[in-house]
């Protein structure tokens, strides 16, 4: 999405676009939730709540409502981008559970300088002309409960991908998942993109012809991108710590298979980047979370090398049965003027679920 503006607004040089490219789609990686953002992500067996549609749709017979819905807010690169989540679930008969989920990922008012100078050569600002570039998730989650202890659950993905009139992108993605739960342990897997999503970009060569002329580069082509599997594994603990107080403690392992990245364990059939995250609760209304995330190797102007990783940290409140409010503070990595991300989160839980409503015991902390 960022290489068409920065040509557009530098003329930076942009090279042939590989069919499987490893950060493909990343904007479904960035993540949803404070709740689990706040914990560093690791979310695949630690999940219990309509979140779960994006971490491990087996997750979502943690929920103990009827009807459950959460809104997402954040903010990234000092503002500049915006991150928008909403997703709702209900179970259907007493095996089943669906979801829906919207995500957003966009940088809106983006100047167009393709016009800047008129015919005559003079600098005119009133030919500035602005346009969006958003990167949209529709996410479609059935989830089902094989006994008290296996859950299982899919993902439908719709993906769309614009930037202003000058490309866009439509692509078709499947994810599943699983957990075993006994007693305070919870084991979860998520096959992410399991069948190969791919995205079908179109491109207005027109409107850039000029543009990537000027800038020595080849007008683009419609192409197709693909979106190589990953999957994570991850194991949860709960720990009842006397009679108001328990931690969950998670690690998720996040494998990709697309040869070697800056990760704590990278081969070149194999790279292994690891979450960890904690979440100490009082009496299941006030939560306090911390987590890290995105371990890298990082060479410095000396050529030392050292390892780094991104601190997350947040807090939630149960206002009354129906309402939760939680907040996350997550580093991006210093990459901006403001490195740390604020993110909030609503939930709403309505109709308490009965335990004849369930063929299968749910399971929550």
């Amino acid at each position: 999405m960022f290489t068409l503006i920065t040509l557009l607004g530098t003329g930076i040089s942009l090279k042939a676009q590989d069919l499987t490219p490893k950060y493909s789609n990343e904007f479904l990686n960035i993540g949803v939730g404070a709740r689990a953002l706040g914990m560093g992500g690791a979310q695949v067996s630690a999940v219990r709540d309509v979140t779960a549609s994006y971490w491990n749709p087996a997750g979502l017979f943690g929920t103990k409502n009827r009807y459950e819905a959460t809104l997402m807010h954040a903010e990234y690169f000092a503002g500049i981008a915006q991150y928008d989540y909403l997703a709702f679930t209900t179970p259907i008969k007493d095996q089943s559970q669906i979801a829906v989920s919207l995500i957003r990922f966009g940088v809106d008012d983006i100047p167009d300088t393709r016009f800047l100078y008129d015919a005559n050569g003079a600098l005119n600002y009133n030919n500035i002309q602005f346009f969006n570039a958003a990167d949209y998730a529709l996410l479609l989650t059935y989830s089902r409960a094989i006994s008290d202890r296996i859950k299982v659950g899919a993902n439908a993905k719709v993906i769309h991908r614009n930037v202003g009139k000058f490309a866009s992108a439509w692509g078709f993605g499947l994810d599943v998942g699983a957990m075993y739960h006994k007693d305070k342990l919870t084991v979860g897997l998520m096959l992410r993109d399991i069948t190969t999503t791919f995205n079908a970009w179109a491109h207005n060569a027109e409107m850039v012809r000029d543009i990537y002329a000027d800038t020595d580069n080849e007008v683009p082509l419609n192409s197709v991108e693909l979106t190589l599997p990953r999957a994570i594994s991850s194991i949860s603990y709960y720990w009842k710590l006397g009679e108001t107080f328990g931690l969950v403690s998670a690690l998720d392992l996040d494998m990709t298979f697309d040869g070697n990245r800056n990760t704590l364990i990278s081969t070149s059939l194999l790279s292994i980047d690891p979450r960890l995250g904690l979440e100490l609760s009082f009496k299941q209304v006030a939560f306090l979370r911390t987590g890290v995330s995105n371990f890298q190797y990082i060479k410095d102007f000396q050529g030392n090398e050292s390892l780094n990783f991104l601190p997350s940290a947040g807090l939630g409140f149960n206002i009354n049965q129906r309402f939760q409010i939680d907040y996350a503070l997550s580093d991006i990595g210093n990459i901006s003027e403001t490195p740390y991300s604020h993110i909030f989160s609503v939930k709403v839980s309505l109709e308490n679920l009965k335990e004849e409503d369930r063929k299968y015991k749910g399971w929550a902390y």
